[in-house]
């Protein structure tokens, strides 16, 4: 049973000091890309649901369908109001160079149909190293003194990654990072968590229900064989095996919280007022289901318990050609 949000909305928090307040949850529209690319009205009204639930963060990327994402979330933004919602879309690792993220940056506006991006974020850290962090970040300034984005993030930056780009600024401050977090993938916890939070920089948290793997609609018997999922190492049977007590262990909570074991996973990370997860949803029952999380409240002992179980899950995420 999905808990449904009551009349109080989420809370909202700020990214940084960039003024920018966003719901205790967002909405990640990664799922508007090729391969669902048939399905941009129902995307489109799960981004209406979720604005009338109180969430106001859309988070896509020039990656995502290649612009296809970012176009959906333009479509949505010309019907139900650019002002409602706080737009974040991420430039690609290929374009950090000076010029071709001012490039980039351009395309992304006009396929969001917007002056101005609130959140721009560099999607990955150049893998090869070949692109200066200094360049980079250089470009970003520029766009944030030209009143082209109105806040800096990052995605995917280690602590050492986040110390230089910032010594690269000058004008502003990086505002959030957006990492892979979720009850199976929880190594940030040990360097990146704490350095945010000391330094005052939001935590947005991508696939926050490990593509559907803590919903409990998997196991080693139920494995998904079509889209993205399908080459994700946690649908491995023997993966997914390693996840059973923890699943058992949250679909307890559920039921007796009256929510989803999808709602007790965002809840647990909604647990940390730092920490923003951005969830995708296909559909207004899915964004619903999301919604609802903020109002599911876990107990100390069904916080220790899922500490405790989440830390036994060792998930070998290793593809298998690498084995």
């Amino acid at each position: 049973m999905s808990r449904q949000l009551s009349s109080r909305k989420p809370g909202l928090v700020e990214l940084g000091k960039s003024g920018l307040r966003v719901s205790r949850i967002g909405l990640g529209v990664w799922q508007a890309s090729d391969e669902w690319r048939g399905q941009d009205p129902k995307i489109i009204a799960a981004i209406k649901r979720s604005w009338e639930l109180g969430v106001n963060l859309l988070d896509t990327a020039e990656i995502y369908g290649y612009g296809h994402s970012e176009g959906v979330v333009g479509r949505a933004l010309k019907s139900f109001g650019r002002d409602n919602f706080v737009v974040a879309t991420k430039v690609y690792s290929a374009h950090l160079r000076y010029d071709e993220l001012q490039r980039a940056c351009a395309y992304s506006l006009r396929r969001l149909g917007v002056s101005e991006i609130d959140l721009y974020q560099i999607h990955w850290p150049d893998p090869w190293e070949q692109i200066p962090l200094k360049e980079t970040m250089r470009a970003m300034e520029k766009l944030y003194a030209e009143g082209k984005i109105r806040a800096i993030g990052v995605s995917n930056f280690a602590v050492r990654d986040l110390e230089e780009a910032r010594k690269c600024l000058s004008r502003s401050d990086i505002v959030s990072d957006q990492l892979q977090y979720s009850l199976v993938r929880r190594e940030i916890e040990e360097e990146v968590v704490p350095y945010c939070k000391r330094e005052g920089i939001r935590i947005i948290a991508w696939s926050p229900l490990a593509q559907g793997a803590l919903s409990g609609k998997y196991s080693s018997q139920k494995i998904p064989r079509r889209d993205v999922r399908k080459t994700n190492p946690i649908f491995e049977p023997k993966n997914l095996a390693r996840m059973k007590r923890l699943l058992l262990t949250m679909s307890k909570i559920a039921s007796r919280s009256g929510c989803t074991m999808s709602q007790v996973a965002l809840a647990w990370l909604m647990k940390d007022p730092d920490v923003v997860p951005i969830p995708g949803a296909k559909n207004a029952e899915q964004a619903e289901e999301n919604a609802g999380a903020v109002e599911v409240e876990l107990s100390a002992e069904d916080l220790e318990s899922l500490d405790r179980e989440s830390r036994k899950v060792d998930i070998d995420y290793l593809p298998r050609f690498l084995r």
